[in-house]
């Protein structure tokens, strides 16, 4: 069984929640790929799936009652990625054994050859692999397919693991909870980065040497383009990688830039100048109209609400919603 083609772009996002009573329902479940499965163990089949596509990325999260065996395929032009977060026993994946300490990940042009414990619950993501690969060598300078090839197993500490689950279940409650701030493109971009970034976080680097550090007068200068290019952008949701891209430096460079010379990280300088962007625009909002806070912080990439309240709190001394109302 072949994999599928690339899917079109069709709609800013889609959602979809079944509970299944047959391996075949369930095995059709999934966008864009081709599987079949096969019950293994013996007893009434149950199964849970649940899914969100956006721009390029597919998330999901699919529990098991049996065994089965999966054959097929993900859609070409992709890279997936999942981490078991319930598990009894070990499985089967591609000619490996695989356990709850283990990541697997699956090219496009990839068979899939998926034996499953009699329980298995897996939170996973499928991605545009060019798209990966491209921020990979863009934000990281690293050739991610190069590190994969040939893996079916990925090279991730446990540490990264629970990292990469605990986002994938947290975005994943969150799109639960609001889906239509996938309707917003900063809300997906924003979403995308963190997947990508918390991805490369979790895969072992190379066992290359590492790069020479750059100067202090590098580090400055690393810092002031940085900010020129943010005050020339200071209306828009800029992110680590958007910097990384313009100022052709890695997250690591510009990681350690910031925290000399500012002694702030870029990410907890970039939350700022977002925070203080949705302040002004909370401000200029008409409180009687139809903004929302959600609607605005999704458009400065906000997309895990409660967080962003808090954050909002501790850096104003009061809730959005407040700021909201006293607006006009």
């Amino acid at each position: 069984m072949s994999p599928a083609a690339q899917p079109s772009v069709r709609a800013p996002y889609s959602y979809t929640l079944r509970d299944t009573l047959d391996a075949d329902d369930h095995a059709a479940c999934l966008t864009n790929w081709q599987q079949r499965y096969d019950q293994l163990t013996a007893g009434a089949f149950a199964g849970v799936f649940e899914e969100f596509c956006f721009g390029k990325v597919q998330l999901f999260r699919e529990g098991l009652n049996q065994s089965v065996h999966q054959a097929g395929g993900a859609w070409r032009g992709s890279r997936t990625f999942a981490v078991p977060i319930a598990i009894e026993g070990t499985g089967w994946f591609g000619g490996e054994v695989y356990d709850a300490q283990s990541m697997l990940t699956l090219g496009g042009d990839d068979e899939l050859d998926f034996r499953t414990p009699r329980r298995l619950e897996i939170l996973a993501c499928t991605a545009d692999s060019a798209a990966l690969r491209d921020y990979a060598q863009q934000v990281d300078h690293r050739n991610l397919e190069a590190e994969l090839a040939g893996r079916k197993l990925a090279p991730a500490t446990p540490e990264g693991m629970t990292a990469l689950g605990q986002l994938l279940a947290t975005m994943m409650a969150s799109l639960r909870a609001t889906p239509e701030l996938l309707l917003h493109p900063q809300m997906r971009k924003a979403m995308e980065q963190a997947l990508f970034a918390t991805l490369l976080d979790t895969l072992s680097a190379g066992s290359g040497q590492a790069a020479p550090a750059p100067s202090c007068r590098a580090r400055q200068l690393v810092v002031a383009r940085a900010r020129a290019y943010m005050e020339a952008h200071i209306d828009e949701p800029i992110t680590v990688a958007d910097l990384c891209i313009e100022l052709g430096v890695s997250r690591r460079t510009l990681q350690y830039s910031f925290q000399d010379v500012l002694d702030l990280n870029p990410v907890r300088f970039l939350r700022a100048i977002r925070l203080n962007a949705v302040r002004r625009a909370l401000k200029a909002a008409d409180p009687s109209g139809r903004s929302t806070v959600a609607d605005i912080a999704a458009r400065w990439g906000f997309w895990h609400l409660s967080h962003f309240s808090a954050e909002y709190k501790t850096m104003f001394g009061e809730l959005p919603s407040d700021t909201l109302r006293r607006a006009g």
